[in-house]
């Protein structure tokens, strides 16, 4: 009983306002009290939460995909993906969708890729004649796939609560995202038939190789951190790092577009996400630590059982229920809350915890798309200058293609299990 009480006293505080890590917090708080335990052992699971080596790489791919956006690079990746992809009709719409998987490789975060490209191409293609729903629809949505391909700031996270392989997980991310990109630009295929949208440019060899030409230092920004983690140079926390460094020999001694007021200033847009991410990280922590030891996985896993046995129904139920919470809850609180609770019931299943992690991951992407929280919704709501309302009903068509991909990815594991088993095992 206590526990549902502590649950819906953390619902009431998010529902009035209270931020995500003090709602937990103090939810928290209040069980302990209540349970006349001593309140210190709030502040030692929330030190002991974030005491974590693979956590390190948080700060730095957050600062590696600020640097980016800082030091114009996604102008270079929006032209690049613009002459390799622009030649199809609703050429802008594939170029978004390019773009998007290029930067996914860089910053590993969709509110990220949303800020930083999505400024960018909502203007291109407003300019171009394209609806001002569809822009706004495919840059939320292709936003999504930034957390999927590594490096991925969700999965780092994931990785650490679920105790599962941070490579195996990026590893497994790849396909997914690949799928994702696919599975919009199908999307936007169907609509520029319907809508008669224009190509972009033809396609000619000397612009698609003086842009690659352009692009290829900052391409091979996902080539060092893949390729270093797959051949085992370094680990997934080195390569945040190195990540870093390879992005300021660009900004400062390539193009020159980096001097030390923006390095401060990109420095204090990183503390300040990272100590978000981290206080969340801390205080679900505490949450997630109650909630395991009064065995509310157990007992879930009995519920859950007690409705049906039947493996199909039980992950379709798991996925509504992820769906559900991504609603409602901020990423990285929901996937320390979510994970010690569904992992168990997941694992019993014959689920690989790899494969978990990507299904949970892509659930919170879609949710990231849904209102009440949607935080790409609220970003591109102030960088295309609509309405919080208008961009969601955009961004609704494109819940599709990507719910689709969820339940392939969900039934088939192979898609992301390929990867993580052809190397590591």
């Amino acid at each position: 009983m206590a526990i549902v009480l502590m649950i819906l006293f953390l619902f009431a505080l998010m529902i009035i306002g209270v931020p995500v890590a003090a709602a937990l917090a103090l939810a928290s708080l209040a069980f302990i009290v209540f349970e006349g335990m001593p309140p210190m052992i709030v502040l030692a699971n929330m030190v002991n939460g974030i005491n974590s080596f693979p956590l390190i790489a948080v700060p730095f791919f957050i600062l590696a995909g600020n640097l980016m956006n800082s030091a114009g690079i996604t102008t270079r990746i929006f032209a690049f993906a613009r002459a390799t992809v622009g030649w199809m009709h609703g050429g802008l719409g594939h170029v978004n969708v390019g773009a998007s998987v290029i930067f996914a490789g860089m910053s590993g975060a969709a509110v990220a890729d949303a800020g930083g490209l999505g400024n960018i191409e909502i203007k291109a293609m407003r300019d171009s004649g394209y609806d001002t729903d569809f822009a706004v629809g495919i840059t939320a949505a292709s936003s999504t796939i930034g957390p999927i391909i590594p490096p991925s700031l969700p999965l780092v996270i994931y990785g650490v609560i679920a105790d599962a392989s941070i490579g195996q997980l990026f590893m497994a991310g790849i396909v997914p995202g690949l799928m994702m990109a696919l599975a919009l630009m199908a999307m936007v295929a169907w609509y520029s038939r319907r809508r008669n949208y224009p190509r972009d440019q033809a396609f000619v060899l000397g612009r698609f190789g003086r842009t690659f030409l352009d692009a290829l230092l900052p391409l091979m920004t996902p080539a060092i951190i893949i390729g270093g983690i797959m051949f085992g140079i370094f680990t997934p926390t080195e390569a945040a790092i190195a990540a870093v460094a390879w992005c300021l020999f660009l900004g400062v001694g390539v193009y020159r577009t980096l001097n030390w007021r923006k390095i401060l200033k990109v420095s204090f847009e990183t503390v300040e996400t990272t100590s978000a991410i981290m206080l969340i990280v801390a205080a679900s922590t505490i949450f997630a630590w109650i909630l395991t030891a009064n065995q509310t996985a157990r007992q879930f896993s009995e519920v859950m059982v007690a409705l049906t046995d039947n493996k199909v129904a039980l992950l379709l139920i798991i996925t509504m229920i992820i769906l559900v919470i991504g609603l409602f809850m901020e990423t990285i609180a929901a996937i320390t809350i979510l994970t010690p609770v569904l992992l168990p019931v997941a694992v019993g299943l014959g689920i690989d915890p790899v494969h978990f992690g990507i299904i949970m991951i892509l659930n919170l992407m879609i949710g990231l798309l849904t209102p009440p929280v949607g935080m790409v919704l609220y970003v591109l709501s102030k960088v295309a200058h609509v309405p919080f309302e208008r961009c969601v009903t955009a961004t609704a068509p494109f819940l599709i293609p990507l719910v689709a991909v969820l339940l392939l990815l969900t039934f088939v594991p192979a898609f992301s299990m390929w990867l993580p088993t052809m190397i590591y095992r």
